[in-house]
This record gives C-alpha cells, structure tokens and sequence, in this order.
C-alpha cells in the first residue's frame, strides 16, 4: 500500500517518523520548502521533551507538486479552512478503493466527505499535540503514553478502517470507534476550551488547569461544549477516562467543585502543549477557531443553547485579527469582563 501525510507539520512530521521507523514507507507532504529542505537533509528529528529523549528518522519529503500516482491511504493534516480545495487536489490522488482520513480537530469529515464521498472519507481525533520547533524538527507536547488515537466514520463501517489502523499504531493506541461521532464531539469539547484559551494567552494547557481564573473559564466553556452536545443529541465519548458529561455538565455546586479539582490532574499528561492555533494568531495568520469553538457555538445555536463563553473567545480572536487586540495571557481577565458584561447586558 502507498500512504501519504498531507500537510506535515509539527503533528504530521511527528506521525509520519513514528510510521517511517517501524518500517512502513510513508510521503511526508508539505508545502514549507526549508522544512522539506531540512528534512531531506538530515531527517526528521522528533523531541519528547516529557519524557526527556528523542529520535531522529530518515523521512521521504515532498511538495505537493511532486506527488506522483495515486495512494491508498492520505492523511490529511492541513488547516480545515482549505478543506474544500486540499481534497479536491488529493481526490485524483487517491488510489480506487482508498480513503482520506482527516486528522483534523471539528467536525471536518463532512467538508472532506463533500468532494470525494462517504465511502472514501475516515476520520481520526487524536489525542496529543506537537509543536514547531524549527526546520526538520518537532516536539511532541504530550506524554508519549498519552498517545492514542480514537479512529472510525460518522457515515458507518469503512473497509479502509484497518489499514489505517496499521499505520497509526506505530505512534500510539488506536481505538476504532463504533461511535465515532461521541468521540468526535468529546475531543471537539475538550478542543472548545482549552485550545481556544491557548490561541488567545499563548499558556499551555498546564498553565490553564493551574490558574484559578483560567481554570474557570475553562469550565465555563468546557460545560458550554457539553450542553451543544446534549441538544444536538451526542452522547460524548470517554476521552482517556473520562467522561466530558458527567465531569464537566454538571450544574449543582458539589458537581462544579469536583470538575474545579480534577481539571489539572485530567490535563496532566497534556501540560505542556500549546495549541496550534496561538502560532498563527500570533504570527497574524488566519487560524481554525472557526471550525472548533466556532463549531460548537454554531450547533449550539442551532439547538437554542447559549455559548456566552465560547463567543466572547471568538469575538476575541476577531478582534486580534483585526489588529485590535494581542495575544497575550492577560486575555484570561479580558474574557472573564467581557462574559461578566454578557450577563449584566441579559439581566
């Protein structure tokens, strides 16, 4: 089988040397001409900071205008904005009989499904995160045995499911999920509040379960994610343990009190990643928080829930596009005047 990684940044560099050093063969695709560069040079170097080692691999890297015949399988690890437009590039790309499986965070196998069909279309939330260090080199964020991968289709059984499968398990645990939409909406949650956070402060999820007033006001959204759940008729998945209703929906004060406590031990393996988002919002670039908080408040909308937080984060983000706002941790008090404004202007 031919296998690809489309869009290989700091997660997809990662996955693909994982894959690479259990001997499968894997393209490692990206348009970053002086990591591709780097790459080709002396391979890829992946960093486990928490876990104190690394490793470096030899990896095929290519630019898109070099892709040549068709693949079973192409991981698809682009920003989500461009989904339209990637997958219609890729749709003559994918061998007869393959699938694209978008390792995005949202809700993205529905605009993939879109231009190359149901039956071509998987969809992976993964569970850990990498950053950028420099050309040729990433850094995984997350513990190593946090790794995990939760696979499967909100359009039913793929027979392309085990084979992806395959080349997952080479970087961590690998869950096929019957519903898959529960475990979509569960890291989509999770997603909702902490990466949204992380985008606008630049602190990592560690900093944000370890502040008191972060830490609120990622219950506050993390309880908004789960209410746009329950009225669009999602049951969400365990994410690593735990259950994103029963610890963050609760309303009653003793429910609140447990979430408050448990939050920094739930994000524990995850403390010092950093979303994806906080580098493009502080570089000036467009970023996918439309398709993350911005997918959950448009469901909830849609289901007559508000999402006070979560849009005061987007209002945010749109603000520091526009120039008029910076990323900066100081944004966590920013976000809880603009909600305590929110109320008073309800009442």
């Amino acid at each position: 089988m031919r296998a690809c990684i489309y869009g290989a940044g700091a997660m997809g560099t990662a996955l693909g040397a994982l894959i690479a050093r259990s001997g499968r063969d894997i393209d490692l695709v990206t348009r970053n001409a002086e990591h591709v560069a780097a790459l080709r040079a002396g391979g890829a170097r992946v960093d486990f900071p928490a876990a104190g080692g690394g490793f470096v691999q030899r990896v095929r890297a290519l630019f898109p205008q070099e892709m040549t015949g068709t693949y079973d399988v192409i991981f698809l690890m682009t920003k989500q904005r461009g989904n339209a437009e990637v997958a219609a590039f890729l749709k003559d790309k994918l061998a007869e009989g393959g699938a694209i499986c978008t390792l995005q965070n949202g809700l993205p196998e529905y605009s993939v499904a879109a231009v190359v069909g149901e039956q071509a279309t998987l969809g992976c939330a993964v569970s850990w995160g990498a950053s950028y260090v420099c050309p040729g080199r990433v850094a995984v964020t997350s513990s190593p045995d946090a790794m995990s991968f939760s696979l499967g289709s909100p359009f039913g059984r793929s027979s392309m499911t085990e084979a992806v499968a395959g080349y997952l398990k080479c970087a961590g645990r690998v869950e096929t999920e019957r519903d898959f939409l529960g475990a979509r909406w569960s890291k989509l949650i999770v997603n909702g509040a902490f990466s949204t956070i992380s985008a606008l402060t630049s602190l990592t999820f560690g900093q944000i379960a370890g502040g008191l007033r972060s830490r609120r006001l990622a219950l506050r959204m993390l309880a908004e994610g789960v209410a746009a759940a329950s009225a669009c008729g999602v049951v969400p998945a365990k994410i690593q343990g735990h259950d994103p209703a029963l610890l963050f929906g609760g309303r009653r004060p003793l429910s609140r009190a447990v979430a408050f406590a448990a939050l920094p031990f739930a994000m524990k393996k995850h403390k010092n990643l950093v979303s994806g988002m906080y580098y493009d919002l502080a570089a000036g670039r467009k970023c996918d928080m439309d398709f993350v908080a911005g997918e959950l408040s448009r469901r909830a909308r849609g289901a007559g829930v508000a999402t006070p937080a979560l849009d005061a984060a987007l209002a945010l983000a749109e603000q520091i596009g526009a120039g008029r706002a910076a990323v900066a941790p100081g944004n966590v008090r920013v976000l809880t005047k603009m909600l305590r404004g929110a109320r008073k202007n309800n009442n």
